[in-house]
């Protein structure tokens, strides 16, 4: 058996053990990695830590240390508030609106997990407070970002546009825009009636509502805009149809606290965006900037940083690197290029540029999976845009998988949740994902032959 074939193996094993036993899954792969990489690999130490995750754990430990000081002080709520009133109480749009403001992030230039580093813990926090489910408030927010994710002035449209004319291949920049946002908004449109969005509608507050609630309450219609009362499992708010902000909540106002929190946000928007700074880095920074002027709000936030998600994330990307490192994932795909059937060849790396990508770097894997289309998108029997936006949708569609950097982002976001359960649900919503859309982005964009 080669060392490949048991590598895979290997990682198998690892899942099934995870899920019928209570034992992290990154533990599990630290020790995977350890045995494979040292017995069969023949690797030092030092080539299995080369796969460790450093910058990511540092995204993941800066911006929910960030953000629990966030919550803990309020602010977190208070944007909740605000995003009742920007959208007059419609419950309903909020996930849109979280939809389209990821989607503007990467559009204009944004990495997609530091989009979803920005909007998740806001998003998350929202849904937390309505009873939203967390799996569309987060599926919203992922597939926004990629929906976004290949304008022709974005990271991963640049990327995939420059790899296309570094091997002469004939490309189509907004071909391939088009393709990832109508793919994402079609899927966002179903997890978004599938995961109960169509009642939050029931949340909605009207102008009629509303009158009736300051006949009630003795405050001012404007007064009884926004969301003040929790909505239920069904989607209705607490209070009926209404969506109650209470102008005497405490949650409603801002302090010094609140506003330098704020101001914390804003500045790492601005230095991811327009500095081009690291996320992870700026987070923590600004993190430790706020618990040094405010110590009493920030005391329990470094025990609330998502431990378990960050140890089992940096185990099992420990591990995909460690498959890099032996050259199983080149093994793969050059296995499936030699197989000599073009259509059934671009669905295979279609199938395996998804599966790999839930666990690594998309912008990697479409790096790799191009050039490997190459020899028989020469031959003429398959058009060239057509594959290339097949390979990119089903290389950055499945990063909902919770062990990608924005499935983890949105793992570690999630406030008030059972983490097991909601890591379960995020990695069976990723491998539907996974089974799912590249056989559907096959069949819409390379068997047509476009291009």
């Amino acid at each position: 058996m080669s060392a490949e074939l048991i590598s895979i193996l290997v990682l198998v094993v690892v899942f099934v053990i995870a899920t019928t036993r209570s034992i992290n899954m990154g533990a599990l792969a630290f020790a995977a990695a350890f045995g494979v990489g040292g017995l069969v690999a023949d690797l030092d130490a030092d080539k299995i830590f080369a796969g460790f995750p450093g910058d990511l754990f540092v995204v993941l430990v800066g911006v929910t240390y960030l953000f629990a000081i966030a919550r803990a002080n309020g602010t977190t709520d208070w944007l909740v508030h605000a995003s009742i009133r920007l959208v007059r109480g419609r419950v309903v749009l909020i996930p849109w609106v979280m939809f389209v403001l990821t989607g503007a992030l990467t559009a204009i230039g944004a990495v997609s997990p530091a989009a979803v580093a920005i909007v998740a813990p806001i998003a998350l926090s929202f849904a937390a407070r309505y009873s939203i489910s967390p799996l569309l408030m987060g599926a919203m927010v992922v597939h926004g970002a990629q929906g976004g994710g290949f304008s022709p002035i974005s990271i991963y449209g640049s990327i995939v546009n420059g790899i296309v004319e570094r091997e002469g291949l004939p490309g189509s920049e907004i071909a391939l825009f088009l393709a990832s946002l109508v793919v994402n908004l079609v899927i966002a449109a179903i997890v978004f009636v599938l995961f109960g969005g169509l009642k939050l509608s029931r949340a909605e507050t009207t102008d009629r509502d509303r009158q009736k609630t300051a006949a009630v309450t003795g405050g001012s219609a404007t007064e009884a805009t926004g969301g003040g009362t929790g909505v239920g499992e069904g989607g209705g708010s607490g209070s009926g149809d209404v969506v109650v902000l209470d102008a005497d909540d405490d949650t409603s106002r801002l302090n010094p606290a609140r506003i330098a929190t704020l101001a914390a946000l804003v500045a790492l928007v601005v230095a991811v965006l327009v500095f081009d700074l690291d996320a992870g880095l700026t987070s923590i920074t600004l993190a430790v900037l706020l618990s040094t002027v405010w110590a009493e709000d920030s005391r329990n936030a470094v025990s609330q940083i998502a431990w378990p998600t960050v140890l089992l994330i940096c185990g099992v990307l420990t591990y995909v690197g460690v498959l890099d490192e032996m050259g199983t994932i080149d093994w793969a795909g050059e296995g499936v290029s030699d197989i000599g059937v073009p259509l059934l060849s671009a669905v295979l790396l279609c199938y395996i540029g998804a599966l790999v990508s839930a666990f690594a770097s998309s912008v990697g894997i479409m790096g790799a999976l191009i050039p490997l289309a190459v020899p028989f998108l020469a031959q003429g029997e398959i058009g060239a845009i057509g594959m290339v936006a097949a390979l990119a949708v089903s290389a950055t569609v499945v990063d909902v998988s919770p062990f990608s950097t924005n499935g983890a982002l949105v793992l570690a976001a999630a406030p008030g949740v059972d983490r097991e359960r909601f890591f379960r649900q995020l990695m069976m919503y990723g491998g539907i994902v996974v089974a799912v859309v590249p056989a559907v982005v096959w069949l819409a964009l390379v068997v047509p032959d476009w291009g």
